[in-house]
Parts: C-alpha cells; structure tokens; sequence
C-alpha cells in the first residue's frame, strides 16, 4: 500500500526528470535519465527529516547539486524548498567549487551571501575546510546533501569528513541525504596508504569505494577515521527505491568539469593525468573525454586547450596537444589504465611525465614506480587485490542498498 505522502513525493519527482530532460542537452543519454524516475533521492524524502528539524536552527552543506521538486512542480534548490516548508535555515555552506557549482577546481571560494535567500555562504574549501566553532555558532542541527561521483579524490567525500567531525567536536547531529552513485557498481584501483592522506584522499579506501554518501558517512563514523576516534550523532535518509544495479544519470552536473554521464563515467580513470603532464580536456567540450599532451605527436586526436567556463587556466593552454578521444567509446566497468600506461610509453618527455601531484592521486607511490618500470596493466591490477578484498569486507556493515 502506497501513502499519498510517498505517491506524491514520486510524482512530483518524476515530473522533475522530465521536466529537466526536456531543457537541456547536457545530458544525451535519454534512456538513462527516464530510468531515474523510479528513483528518489533522500532530499526528495520530506516525510524522512523534517520532523527532525522543527523548532532548530538548521545549517546545509549543498551546492547546485542539491536538486528538487517544491509543491508547484518546479526544480528548485533544497535551499529554497525547505524555506517553503518554513524551515529556520541559518546558514550555507559551500564545498569546493562554491554553492552555485561556477568555481574551478582548486580556486579559492569566498564567503559571501546567497542573492536570491540572503542566507551567508560559508566556503569549506581552501584554508577552511573545516567549519569552526564559530562559523556553527547557533547551529542546532546541520544538513548534507550533495551529488558525488564514486572516486575518493572527488573532494565532496572529504567535505563530508571535516563536516562531521566538526558536527562531533561541537554535540551537533547530522542528516545526510542520501543520492545514488552514478559508478556504484566499479570498486577497483590502489587503496590509499595514510602516509598519502591529503584532501584528495582521507581514508584507507581504493580509488573507486562503490558507496553513496550516505553509505560512506557510516563507514567514517564505524571506523572511527574522525579526528581521535571520536563519532558523529548521524542519520542518513536513503534514497528510495534504489540498488546497486540500477544505472542513474545525473541530472545535473556535480561540477563544471563533469558536464555529462561520459565524464562521469571516465573521470577516476582520466583524473591520473591531473598529477602528470597531459590534459585531461580542461579548457575544452570534452573535459575528461580527451587527453592529449605536446609530448604525445606519434597519437592522432589534436586539441588545444583554452581558457573556459571551469577552467580559468588549463594545462597546456594555448598548445596543441594529441592524444585520444574517449567521447564516444562504451561506458568502463572498472578504473582504467591502459591510457595512462599508453601517454607515459609514448611521450616524448617521461622526465617530466609525472608531477608531485600524482602521489596524491594515488594514494600510493607504487602506482608510479610500476609505470615507469614497464609492468604490465595486469600485474598491476593484482597488486591491488589485497586492498581492495580488506575494503569490501570493512565496508559490509555499512551498505544500505543491496
């Protein structure tokens, strides 16, 4: 038996995929995105949290990912829905790339205030990744819903790190809401040794987890990887009607370098260029669709990055560049190496090939040692088995969705 809350709830998230299927071309998968109309995210579960929130003083870490349908079937922010439902917001706090999604990656993001509610804006990135004290000041509770991507060095895992061991520091509970992971299906790649532990990387997890937020929030608190184990008061809304096998398309792009389901799909496996000297596509259409660098001329795709929307100064601006297109091969089922090991064997300059930067990335220094060494792909991929087998047994007791 069906509720009116939960019937209406699914309508009116049903019209929001058509709806947003029918203005924009970002996404050219159409099968995919009617797939989503069986699924609601846990922001579009009302019925779940906003009982919790009566009478508080609420905060919300979100950006332009944090997408719903109010009461007149309109897409809107969860920012502007739960001013509707009259919910006392205080403050929003912005991850990197900025509550608006416009930032490029690693630029600075600014306090500032929200033109359309007048709330303040709280940047969680740069110096300030950690809310103090101070910016929770009056907070009763806090909110966190953004979209990630399924890769530990997306930055938005690690903005839910710091969030909840502020939320623990300061007796503040915490409500996820959940949304599905779009490469939930690929776990694979070298686990993170704690000595690499950066920002791009906080946990002892492989590059591809296979979790959604909600999931990894209650493995960061199980595991006690929160600052001197202390524990978050938590609750994850789950989304509904969602498993590991479903295929989800996003509706809207998590940042502006990820614009379609093609990026999304490829971007754990292209991200590697990001520590080396090869464009992943910045500064062109096709971000994390190409790669191509000056040192690659025996390859046969040619481009030239420039100045764009997400990429203010790209790698390699304004040089031709030759690598590969990936805009239109088959969706991968694991991360890929192929093009990684393909770019370092034929460029011109492995001197330089690599930079400080990919450590980092991988979480490891053997990934590099073993791609200068010539290993073969598939001696690689068993280095990482043993890490990868350790995670799924940590991880069982943290999954919602079967």
């Amino acid at each position: 038996m069906i509720s009116n809350s939960t019937f209406k709830n699914t309508l009116l998230f049903s019209v929001f995929v058509m709806l947003f299927v029918g203005i924009t071309n970002t996404y050219a998968d159409r099968t995919i995105a009617r797939i989503n109309t069986a699924i609601q995210p846990g922001a579009q579960r009302y019925d779940h949290y906003l009982d919790l929130l009566n009478n508080k003083k609420v905060g919300i870490l979100t950006n332009q990912t944090g997408m719903v349908v109010n009461g007149d079937n309109e897409i809107t922010s969860i920012v502007d829905e739960l001013l509707n439902y009259g919910v006392n917001l205080q403050k929003i706090y912005a991850p990197e790339h900025g509550f608006r999604g416009t930032a490029d990656a690693g630029e600075l993001v600014k306090d500032g205030k929200d033109i359309k509610t007048n709330l303040p804006i709280i940047s969680l990135y740069g110096n300030n990744k950690k809310p103090t004290k101070e910016q929770l000041k009056d907070i009763d509770i806090m909110l966190f819903d953004l979209q990630d991507v399924g890769a530990r060095f997306y930055t938005y895992i690690s903005s839910l790190h710091y969030l909840m061991e502020a939320c623990a520091e300061n007796n503040i509970p915490l409500i996820v809401l959940d949304r599905p992971n779009p490469n939930i299906s690929i776990i694979d790649g070298p686990t993170l040794e704690m000595k690499n532990k950066s920002f791009v990387g906080m946990h002892p997890i492989p590059v591809m987890h296979g979790m959604t937020t909600g999931e990894y929030a209650k493995m960061i608190n199980g595991e006690k990887w929160l600052a001197n184990g202390i524990q978050c008061d938590l609750t994850v809304v789950p989304c509904n009607r969602y498993t590991r096998y479903r295929t989800y398309s996003l509706l809207v792009p998590p940042s502006p370098n990820l614009p379609n389901d093609q990026a999304i799909n490829l971007y754990a496996s292209l991200c590697f260029f990001e520590g080396t000297n090869v464009s992943s596509g910045r500064g062109t259409d096709l971000q994390f669709q190409i790669y191509g660098s000056p040192f690659l001329k025996n390859m046969p795709y040619q481009f030239t990055p420039k100045p764009n929307f997400g990429a203010k100064d790209p790698m390699n601006k304004g040089k031709l560049c030759y690598g590969e297109d990936l805009s239109k091969i088959e969706k991968v089922n694991k991360l890929e190496l192929k093009w990684l090991i393909k770019a370092y064997q034929n460029s011109e300059n492995k001197d330089n090939f690599f930079n400080n930067f990919f450590i980092k990335l991988a979480g490891t220094d053997e990934l590099q040692k073993q791609i200068v060494a010539n290993k073969s792909e598939e001696e690689i991929r068993a280095s990482w088995q043993p890490g990868i087998e350790k995670f799924l047994e940590i991880r069982k007791p943290y999954l919602i969705y079967q």
